[in-house]
């Protein structure tokens, strides 16, 4: 158990009430027992709230120093770890019909042995546009396809993405009861557009046509372009020609959304936590870092 030696206060009422609150903070093995705690459990669920919430945005160091400030009380950086490699984050159920949904990926760094350079490697996440629910996976792509599956899906989802055909292949998993509408996310479409450069008279025409869905219109334009990054482009087009849409009708009718920015801005939010200044995880902790950021981002971290 964690016990302040030194509690200061003006007088012995306030000193009192100082006491009572971190009373409430720490429990003995039997109010443990009595309150059906996890076995060796010191912090309240209370407390236990409080260092998981600090620990999904700043480093353990740093969530032990916010906790000790917030509530007198000395939580190391050990126990702020354990905590969180010893919980069951749970995925949020939605109650409303998922109508759309779009997937991403992002990168965090694992850590290598002293002297070996560092190791990127990738992870997925999915959002539920409009529902505030999102979820991540590391090299378990299932974990999503799954909690996605398991949503209340509208008969025709709609699914955003950019070119990575890891992205698409998540997407393919997903079994809506009528139809999955696959669409290319528009601003990528202009990025790889761009890509190409030369006259911008011409990547201007060709935005034109796309923007209208104009594939083969838009590979005319290039017919007789000898340029390698055009070669390249227009077999992005190929290959995605069932993913672009009418964006400008698709838009004007609000049929769906035609960018992908939901999932863009999850990848930021959770990467605030694990690409935090000098961060480094072991490969075998990656699944729950992000289980546990996304919980946080899901509001489901709060005292049982």
């Amino acid at each position: 158990m964690f016990f302040i030696e030194n509690v200061t206060g003006e007088n012995t009422g306030h000193r009192r009430e100082i006491k009572s609150i971190i009373g409430k903070l720490l429990v003995t093995s039997s109010q443990a027992q009595k309150l059906e705690l996890k076995p060796h459990s010191q912090l309240s669920p209370y407390l236990e709230a409080c260092c998981l919430r600090a620990s999904a945005s700043v480093s353990y160091q740093r969530a032990a120093e916010d906790v000790k400030y917030a509530t007198g009380i000395e939580v190391s950086k050990s126990v702020q770890q354990r905590l969180v490699h010893h919980q069951n984050f749970e995925l949020p159920e939605v109650q409303s019909t998922v109508e759309e949904l779009s997937v991403d990926g992002g990168n965090i760094r694992i850590r290598t042995p002293i002297g070996k350079p560092c190791d990127w490697k990738g992870y997925k996440a999915v959002r539920l546009h409009d529902l505030q629910a999102m979820a991540a996976s590391f090299q378990e792509n299932n974990l999503v396809i799954d909690w996605v599956n398991n949503q209340p899906l509208a008969p025709i989802l709609t699914c955003l993405g950019d070119g990575h055909d890891g992205i698409w292949n998540i997407v393919r998993e997903f079994k809506p009861e009528l139809e999955r509408r696959e669409i290319l996310d528009w601003f990528h479409l202009m990025e790889n557009l761009h890509k190409v450069g030369g006259s911008m008279q011409r990547i201007n025409t060709v935005k034109g046509l796309l923007w209208k869905g104009k594939v083969d219109d838009a590979l005319a334009i290039f017919a007789n372009c000898k340029l390698k990054q055009a070669e390249n482009f227009c077999a992005y087009l190929e290959k995605h020609r069932h993913r672009i849409i009418n964006y400008q009708y698709y838009q004007a009718e609000e049929i769906c959304s035609i960018g992908s920015g939901a999932i863009e801005s999850t990848v930021k939010q959770i990467d605030r936590r694990t690409k935090i200044s000098g961060a480094q995880w072991n490969i075998d902790n990656v699944p729950q870092v992000l289980a546990h950021r996304c919980a946080y981002l899901n509001g489901l971290i709060f005292a049982r």
